[in-house]
């Protein structure tokens, strides 16, 4: 997926120029009802019309998961200015390799023991005083992470020696020797005072943190990945990494805590040099591998209900979500604006069809709300008040009505069916919920009017109610769902009133619990800290003075000589821009969804400081574009990406490898 906005297009909107508003008087409105737009509205919508009539919208293919796929993972870790750190990291291998190993074998030929042995002498040489030297030992580790692409002869052995090393390197304890040069890394005041005199922050920077949160990041992700051939050790290992990680060890705290200091730290401006994008991919992954993707996020769910004593669930959320297909947004503000001026009630009935054409939704949804299923009523209620030889409709007759599911329409007999309404869904893509509340609700509004009052939260007794109504309560009970923060207000709401008789609340020590705790006490900073960066990284900004420099772990120290040198050094800008966006935007989801599962007020906490830091506005300003040339921008050169780039000689830079025409 070349692009992390996950959503895309269901349908081309390009014809728009012949069916929907732009010609509104020939098939779409039928020459009534068109609302009337100042001329320079008219003229800058055609004209913006014209400029996109001629472009063939392509229908895009995207999984709606936890991540994108292994290999596109781990190539987004690194931009394209760092290809020729590749090299690099070879050469410091293969020379630090010659000077331990007497035999002339290559890594791949060593046997286990062998490369654990060599393994420990690289850690120990990582803590030499000469940074220069540390620098160099780090690179090989990296270079082994890496896969040791030099031995490789295509890219599935690079990934799988990749993974190999990378549980080979934790089990030798790489990742806490690492942990504690990154720990001095980020106290390193020299490296933070040298960039805050620089007028422009490079690369070069941040060259020892690009290479320490390189290593972490491809351990953690490689292994996050769980296949059904992985050996009994590497099952243990990611068991025993993931506690690590999720649980404060020798009175440290979480390492996502240090990634989320990181990030305040570089938003302050106390640290323009960090590698902003490296840290909020490790931070995402972290957090995925510890408290769990959208899967575990489920079976948690499932067995919280259960302990709770709560009816399972009728359907898995995510799966719903997996098998709908793609909304497609309307190409440009203005069109939005002037689909809300609606024609008069009396014209709605005759222009229902081009509500699709205003805004294109899932199959499942656009059918169903085209077709208003009271509206099929209305000529049998006619022919009813014309004919008198029908009678009136008895009471059975309402209820037959009532039995059947309101979600699935009549049979065909009674239905008039059109050219282009062949077949209509039964019913919503998920199931229909209904609160306690709403049936108060209900039985409340009903009671007023045929009794004249109320009975409070009784939703038992239905005494002088009509028989359609016990039909309706009946339905509403049928599909009534307590949630697990309905259990839990109502517990809070019990501990307040009883403090002293119901004694402490016992809060089990979750992966969820414990990140909350460590980050309660910063979670605004770091939640302003987080949509700052977004904020960057919205395609829609513009450059102030006051904001941050994410773009210091992509910008080469000298800057491109040519047009193709700056073209590349675009497109690498923008996929920087995306991946940041992607990795943000998928951490406050897990977030999000987590705490409300661990409880309903850790939620609301964090939600409560999203909303306080405008994260609703800065939403929309990601909307406030044209999308569909957003989501079908193709940043990202295919030659260069890893591990591609590895395997294959770099060719030459060309508008071809860039794959741009001219």
């Amino acid at each position: 997926m070349d692009d992390p906005a996950a959503p895309g297009p269901s349908g081309s909107p390009a014809n728009d120029n012949g069916n929907g508003n732009g010609n509104g008087n020939g098939n779409g409105n039928g020459g009534k009802g068109k609302p009337a737009v100042p001329k320079g509205r008219e003229a800058f919508r055609n004209q913006r019309r014209e400029s996109e009539g001629s472009v063939d919208c392509p229908t895009l293919e995207f999984e709606y998961g936890d991540a994108d796929g292994h290999a596109a993972e781990l190539s987004e870790l690194y931009s394209y200015t760092e290809s020729l750190e590749f090299t690099t990291n070879r050469k410091c291998f293969e020379e630090d390799f010659k000077t331990q190993v007497q035999d002339t074998k290559e890594w791949l030929e060593l046997e286990e023991d062998a490369q654990k042995t060599y393994v420990m002498g690289l850690l120990d040489r990582l803590e030499v005083v000469s940074r220069e030297q540390r620098l160099k030992v780090a690179r090989a580790v990296l270079y082994l992470a890496q896969g040791t692409f030099g031995e490789c002869d295509s890219e599935v052995d690079v990934l799988h020696w990749s993974r190999y090393n990378c549980f080979l390197l934790y089990r030798m304890g790489t990742f806490s020797a690492f942990l504690e040069l990154l720990h001095m890394e980020i106290d390193n005041s020299q490296a933070s005072s040298s960039a805050l005199r620089k007028p422009a922050v490079s690369i070069a920077d941040s060259t020892e943190l690009r290479v320490l949160l390189s290593v972490m990041y491809l351990m953690v992700e490689n292994i996050r990945l769980e296949r059904e051939i992985d050996p009994c050790g590497w099952r243990t290992a990611r068991e025993t990494f993931r506690t690590e990680l999720s649980f404060s060890t020798h009175n440290e705290e979480p390492f996502a805590l240090l990634l989320f200091s990181m990030v305040t730290k570089f938003c302050s401006g106390l640290a323009p040099h960090f590698p902003i994008k490296k840290v909020l991919l490790l931070l995402w992954k972290v957090v995925m591998f510890t408290l769990g993707g959208f899967e575990h996020l489920q079976a948690l769910k499932i067995q919280k209900r259960a302990e709770l004593g709560l009816p399972p669930l009728a359907e898995d959320s995510i799966q719903v979500v997996k098998s709908m297909r793609a909304a497609s947004p309307p190409s440009y503000t203005l069109d939005l604006g002037e689909s809300q001026l609606a024609p008069p009630p009396s014209k709605l009935r005759g222009r229902r069809g081009s509500r699709r054409q205003l805004l294109t939704k899932q199959d499942s949804l656009d059918i169903y709300n085209e077709r208003d299923l009271f509206k099929t009523e209305e000529p049998a209620t006619e022919e009813e008040e014309e004919s008198a030889s029908d009678g009136e409709r008895t009471l059975d007759g309402e209820l037959d009505l009532l039995e059947q599911d309101p979600l699935v329409p009549p049979p065909p007999s009674q239905t008039p069916l059109s050219a282009d309404r062949v077949s209509f869904p039964k019913g919503l893509p998920w199931a229909p919920k209904v609160r306690q509340k709403d049936i108060e609700h209900f039985l409340e509004m009903s009671r007023n009017k045929f009794i004249g009052f109320t009975l409070g939260q009784d939703t038992d007794t239905l005494v002088g109610l009509p028989r359609p109504i016990h039909e309706s309560v009946k339905t509403l009970k049928q599909h009534k769902y307590i949630s697990i923060a309905d259990v839990q207000i109502k517990n809070e709401e019990e501990l307040e009133k009883c403090p002293m008789s119901l004694g402490e609340e016992v809060i089990p020590e979750t992966p969820s619990e414990i990140l909350y705790q460590g980050m309660l006490y910063s979670l605004p900073q770091y939640m302003i800290a987080l949509l700052k960066i977004l904020l960057a990284a919205a395609p829609t900004s513009k450059a102030k003075t006051d904001s941050i420099n994410i773009l210091a772990d992509v910008l080469p120290e000298e800057m491109p000589a040519t047009v193709l040198q700056s073209m590349k050094l675009g497109i690498d800008v923008n996929r920087h821009k995306e991946i940041i966006v992607k990795s943000i935007s998928a951490l406050l989801l897990l977030l999000l969804k987590h705490f409300k599962l661990n409880h309903i007020y850790q939620f609301e906490y964090v939600a409560q400081h999203l909303v306080f830091a405008n994260c609703i506005p800065l939403i929309l300003k990601f909307f406030n574009q044209n999308i569909l040339s957003y989501i079908t921008a193709k940043n990202s050169i295919s030659v260069l990406d890893y591990p591609c780039c590895t395997i294959q000689d770099l060719p030459e830079l060309t508008t071809e490898s860039l794959g741009l025409s001219m």
